[in-house]
């Protein structure tokens, strides 16, 4: 397992993702039991944006959540999406060419600790199971918060650990002994399928999360467990 606490991680992380760029979007599927599109969704009807509105989608991946975003945007808006490894950009991008997102998203390469963006940009900033493989998260929330503008949200997606002692025995089984034998299969990286569950063991609790936001200045703070808490979404608001 890599040291989570060293810059070694976002060199690991990069290599990971550009390494299972072509089965990712098939596995996220897989593995949630097709449960990821509906958190996507979820996420999206919760940033209450409205059409023309502005987002970002930060650690965007393969683009799922900035599509979802940008359809509630529509013609007249905006979502940008970020990620620091290209090759999920360059899926993204395929993803949306030639349909009606090409010209309502776009794709930036960029960390999310550094966003190129003025303060108050934003009308949403949006990030889904990505704060995990971030180096710095409270950087990260920090940044976020810079570019949306005042009354706007900062959303976090992320998996979690269940609070029921019985149901988190039998997710934690699943994660760490099965989760790894059917992705490394699928994507031949066992490696990035054993970094990725260890990964949610090892995150803040939704506790700890919540003060990280509050910390960077965010109010009125909102917690939806979704899957009997294997997921849960946060979302602060920006005085």
């Amino acid at each position: 397992m890599i040291d989570f606490n060293t810059e070694k991680k976002a060199e690991y992380v990069q290599k990971m993702f550009s390494a299972i760029v072509d089965k990712y979007d098939l596995l996220n599927t897989l593995l949630s039991l097709n449960r990821d599109k509906y958190w996507r969704k979820f996420t999206a009807i919760k940033s209450e944006l409205k059409p023309g509105g502005r987002a970002i989608d930060v650690a965007t991946g393969t683009g799922e959540l900035a599509i979802e975003l940008a359809k509630l945007v529509g013609a007249n808006g905006k979502v940008v999406g970020v990620d620091f490894v290209k090759k999920m950009l360059a899926k993204a991008q395929e993803k949306i060419k030639n349909t009606k997102y090409e010209k309502i998203i776009e794709f930036i390469a960029q960390k999310a600790e550094n966003l190129p963006f003025l303060d108050n940009t934003f009308d949403c900033a949006t990030i889904s199971f990505a704060l995990r493989n971030v180096t710095d998260v409270k950087k990260t929330f920090e940044e976020m918060t810079r570019v949306v503008k005042a009354g706007g949200k900062v959303i976090s997606l992320e998996f979690t650990q269940p609070k029921n002692f019985l149901f988190r025995k039998i997710y934690y089984f699943y994660i760490l002994k099965v989760l790894p034998i059917i992705g490394g299969l699928v994507s031949k990286r066992k490696d990035a399928y054993v970094y990725l569950p260890n990964s949610v063991i090892n995150f803040p609790s939704k506790e700890k999360l919540k003060k990280i936001m509050e910390d960077v200045g965010l109010k009125n703070i909102k917690i939806y467990n979704l899957t009997c808490g294997v997921v849960a979404i946060h979302i602060g608001i920006k005085p």
